[in-house]
């Protein structure tokens, strides 16, 4: 599979961290050397939010799911740190429930939703359970799959 940087143009990262991005692509076949460009991208922009859910992507694709739950909570703390949300969960939820529309807070829980689900395939069911939970409670929608999550972990049955 050939992929090309320009065809990204919508990608707001560096033009040199797209080309290892578009070599881990390239290379899918190739764990390691695929995995060196993602290292790579990450040591270069690992705090760029788009190069992070690329890395999150590949990770959990390749099943590294150690990986991609550093990714996923790595995403979820820069998150809280710029927007300066609180820790306490119902401070938290005020918060979220009254901004749920906001981009940033829609990834924020789509990395939330994901640090769940890779913990549930980590076989940590407890707090993939209470992670679900709590991303049910903001998600009215279910846009974020924690409520399909939470039914596959306690059993319940529509």
């Amino acid at each position: 599979m050939k992929v090309h940087a320009e065809m990204f143009s919508w990608f707001q990262v560096p033009e040199d961290i797209k080309k290892l991005l578009v070599m881990a692509a390239e290379n899918w076949e190739n764990t390691s050397d695929s995995e060196h460009y993602i290292n790579q991208a990450l040591a270069k922009n690992g705090e760029n939010i788009e190069v992070l859910v690329a890395a999150y992507r590949y990770f959990y694709y390749k099943n590294n799911y150690h990986m991609a739950l550093q990714t996923a909570v790595k995403v979820r703390d820069i998150i809280k740190e710029s927007e300066k949300l609180p820790d306490d969960w119902q401070q938290l939820k005020a918060i979220l429930l009254s901004r749920k529309e906001d981009p940033k807070i829609r990834m924020l829980l789509t990395a939330y939703a994901a640090s769940g689900l890779v913990l549930a395939k980590l076989g940590e069911i407890e707090p993939a359970k209470e992670i679900s939970t709590q991303v049910k409670e903001i998600d009215d929608k279910n846009e974020f799959g924690s409520a399909i999550l939470l039914d596959i972990l306690t059993g319940e049955d529509e």
